[in-house]
């Protein structure tokens, strides 16, 4: 049988959920212990990142199970039918315990958000990021948190301190304010806010969380325009 004729291999979601973990170290510069995994399931290899609970520093502002909301940052996006989070599963055998196994993204490490807002042909990417973190009420959207894979894709990775029910935003993404939201994107919002959340979601946050993330659903999807920094701490720091 030629390479060709042959069945295709797991998907994504298969090996994170199913595929035997190795760790191959620590990744630096993490405020939590974030670690480099190698996966492997019925022949197909692939890498990705794992956040175990364990290795979490206590907040003052968010519970413990920081690694759940990554998740359900994944399945909000999918929720939205937005190819914007990679692959993020929960895996309770992990080798540390329950934590989150995100698809890793062989990203260009030098660009990073203010480096492609440089370029006009990633804003509409860029945009959509922008809504999505507002839906989300991210609290950490750093530079760095935007990875340009080799196909020209970006992706937005970190969301541990997301959904929290309290008005959270902190983002560097303010470059947006005051122009029109894509039609497209608000409409995804608003069949959401209308459709409810899926199980797969909700079950990742708690009852207010749940509440907080349909009303931020609803009040994104009738907004015209993006909005602009607000007072308190509108950025996150460090920057990058």
């Amino acid at each position: 049988m030629s390479q060709d004729e042959r069945p295709p291999g797991p998907d994504a979601l298969t090996v994170l959920t199913r595929g035997e973990v190795e760790l191959l170290g620590r990744m630096p510069w993490s405020s939590n212990q974030t670690y480099l995994a190698h996966l492997c399931l019925d022949g197909t290899e692939m890498q990705a990142v794992y956040k175990p609970h364990r290795g979490e520093r206590p907040l003052w502002d968010f519970p413990g199970g920081l690694y759940r909301r990554e998740i359900a940052a994944y399945e909000l996006a999918r929720a939205l039918g937005w190819d914007l989070v990679p692959e993020t599963v929960l895996r309770e055998d992990a080798p540390l315990g329950p934590g989150s196994l995100q698809r890793f993204v062989a990203a260009d490490f030098e660009q990073h958000y203010f480096t492609l807002l440089e370029e006009s042909s990633h804003h509409r990417q860029l945009r959509r990021i922008a809504v999505f973190d507002l839906v989300a009420n991210n609290a950490d959207r750093k530079s760095g948190h935007c990875l340009l894979a080799p196909d020209g894709h970006i992706w937005a990775i970190d969301h541990g301190l997301c959904f929290h029910a309290d008005p959270k935003l902190r983002t560097v993404i303010w470059d947006f304010g005051g122009e029109h939201l894509d039609e497209e994107d608000r409409n995804a919002v608003a069949r959401l806010s209308l459709s409810g959340l899926p199980a797969a979601l909700a079950g990742l946050l708690d009852t207010e969380e749940c509440d907080g993330l349909l009303a931020r659903c609803a009040a994104v999807a009738r907004r015209k325009t993006f909005p602009d920094p607000g007072p308190g701490r509108p950025y996150p720091w460090p920057l990058v």
